[in-house]
């Protein structure tokens, strides 16, 4: 019988056959030798059980509306202080923290800081010799950074079994434009966007690092992108939250905090010298239609029909967003931006003129 008129439920029962002689042994395995397995694919020096050691599970306030009672968090000083994301599990009062090796503690809420959902806790560890993320040894991460994902997305442990680790690639960094139902986030500044799945329920919180464990930035909450309508599965780079951790964790005030945004924009985008090409739809492409002769973008280097991708990292998606972008810039500063020009991406360097002329097309 050739294999084009091999009835379909023989060639069902064969392909059953073949995957339950492939699952057998990883069936019959323990959970602990499953775990081993797992680790045995991931090079020691990668430090997995090192930073699966600074990871935490942390349980609160929960189990209505569809909010989840369990969240994650990091450790960042050998006493305790445990970071997380700003939720709802801190509003009870009293919050449990789970060590990787299954110690239990009430931790008490220090601070936080809602422009950056930003939250520190406080667990007092009898040992006080925990292991953590060094705050100074973190890792600036560029696009295309292979990273790991640490949290207890849902809530996969309890007590001593390891959290979750999810591998993926930095896409890119941009800046975060994201809202949950019909609220925006919150917080609205630069993030690393991941290309795998890390932004389940109960991730929020947990650490994204580099392949060698060294912290590149915090997990955030579950959101939609606000453009797109698709979610987006990011972490607020360390960059961002390492002077606000420090303050609190020295009981030093913060400053006033105000959103990213807020404001009017200090320039136009006829300010740098670049006529765009009229806005006729929503997400119209960022292409130059000319530029002003002894202008900063004309000394740049910029021409017409370039194609503006990128602004400081920061990627940019539509015509309205440039704008954005150029208008929050500091008077002075030098920023990097890359074009696409005909086939080839130019890293060019432009200069924020010294004061706004406040001209817009």
């Amino acid at each position: 019988m050739s294999v084009r008129t091999c009835p379909v439920w023989i060639a069902r029962v064969c392909a059953c056959a073949c995957w339950a002689f492939v699952l057998r042994p990883a069936l019959a395995q323990t959970p602990a030798e499953r775990r081993a397995a797992v680790h045995s694919q991931i090079p020691a020096d990668e430090g997995l059980d090192r930073t699966l050691a600074k990871v935490v599970k942390i349980f609160g306030s929960g189990g209505m509306g569809g909010l989840e009672g369990y969240g994650s968090g990091f450790l960042v000083s050998s006493s305790g202080h445990v970071v997380t994301v700003w939720s709802h599990l801190i509003d009870s009062g009293e919050v449990s923290v789970v060590l990787n090796d299954g110690r239990r503690f009430v931790a008490k809420f220090l601070k936080g800081d809602t422009s950056r959902d930003l939250a520190v806790l406080k667990i007092e560890s009898p040992d006080g010799d925990l292991p953590f993320f060094d705050l100074r040894e973190s890792a600036e991460s560029s696009p295309g950074t292979r990273v790991l994902a640490y949290s207890n997305m849902f809530k996969v442990a309890t007590g001593d079994e390891p959290v979750s680790v999810v591998h993926g690639v930095i896409s890119v960094r941009t800046r975060l434009s994201g809202r949950r139902g019909a609220y925006r986030a919150s917080y609205e500044g630069p993030v690393c966007v991941v290309d795998s799945v890390t932004n389940n329920p109960g991730a929020a919180g947990g650490a994204l690092t580099t392949v060698d464990g060294r912290l590149v930035g915090m997990l955030g909450r579950e959101l939609l992108n606000s453009e797109s309508n698709t979610w987006v599965n990011y972490a607020v780079p360390i960059s961002q939250l390492r002077g606000t951790i420090e303050d609190i964790i020295a009981g030093r005030a913060l400053p006033p905090s105000k959103p990213a945004d807020a404001g009017q924009p200090r320039f136009a985008s006829l300010d740098f010298g670049l006529v765009l090409v009229p806005d006729v739809v929503y997400r119209t492409p960022a292409y130059v239609e000319a530029v002003v002769p002894g202008s900063p973008s004309a000394k740049a280097g910029i021409r017409a029909e370039d194609l503006i991708v990128f602004v400081n990292d920061e990627l940019v998606q539509s015509n309205r967003a440039l704008k954005t972008i150029l208008g929050r810039q500091d008077p002075g500063e030098l920023i990097h931006v890359v074009v696409r020009r005909k086939d080839q991406l130019m890293p060019l360097e432009l200069r924020v003129p010294d004061r706004a002329g406040k001209q817009e097309r």
